[in-house]
């Protein structure tokens, strides 16, 4: 399994991120994402699930297989990694989802401080009624959830009614969306403004875990 490193080999918290969906470790969102929180005294570790590794040899645009075998190959993932010190995981949307049910697992076996999702999947986007959030009710696992209030896949008004653990926290981006990408018009502000307040909103959540 191939990673992709941002930040001190030496620092004392590992975050590894998984992709969303759609797009592979690499991306512009997610190189920026990494490097903001590098800069921030975080190493971060990359990595693609089997279906977008395959892609990039020749392989068909297949669809993402089932969360459940993510959420495997996450373990695997995991069990590859080089390096030792403090683990968090997680990754940007299905890749925070196949992080968030292995997480209590790992939690309890201390092999992972916590979990991070950003722009967590609440539910597939125009169908709110199909919820991916039995799990969090229940969850243990220190979670940070870093999501744009008008989420396509769970704005802030619907998340607000969901039933979450106390472990979760959510830092919301004023009008962002899936990306955290706010309409500039409406706010002023830039995608790279959102991703810096996350990253800062991250670095403090991180120091704060026991």
């Amino acid at each position: 399994m191939e990673f992709l490193f941002d930040g001190d080999p030496a620092a004392r918290t590992t975050i590894l991120l998984a992709h969303g969906a759609g797009a592979g470790m690499d991306t512009a969102w997610m190189t920026a994402v990494a490097g903001k929180l590098a800069e921030r005294g975080l190493r971060v570790a990359r990595f693609e699930f089997a279906y977008m590794a395959g892609r990039r040899s020749g392989g068909s645009r297949r669809l993402p297989p089932k969360v459940t075998l993510l959420a495997e190959e996450y373990r695997a993932a995991i069990a590859a990694l080089p390096g030792e010190g403090r683990l968090i995981i997680g990754g940007k949307s299905m890749g925070g989802r196949a992080a968030s049910l292995i997480a209590d697992d790992l939690h309890a076996e201390r092999r992972i401080a916590g979990l991070l999702c950003l722009g967590y999947p609440f539910h597939p986007t125009g169908k709110p009624e199909t919820l991916r959030t039995g799990h969090l009710a229940q969850l243990r696992t220190p979670t940070l959830i870093c999501q744009g209030t008008r989420d396509p896949f769970g704005t802030q008004g619907e998340v607000a009614g969901y039933a979450l653990s106390p472990a979760i926290a959510v830092q919301w981006l004023e009008d962002g969306d899936h990306d955290l990408k706010p309409r500039k018009r409406q706010t002023g502000l830039t995608l790279d403004d959102h991703l810096s307040s996350a990253a800062d909103a991250i670095a403090l959540w991180v120091q704060r875990l026991v």
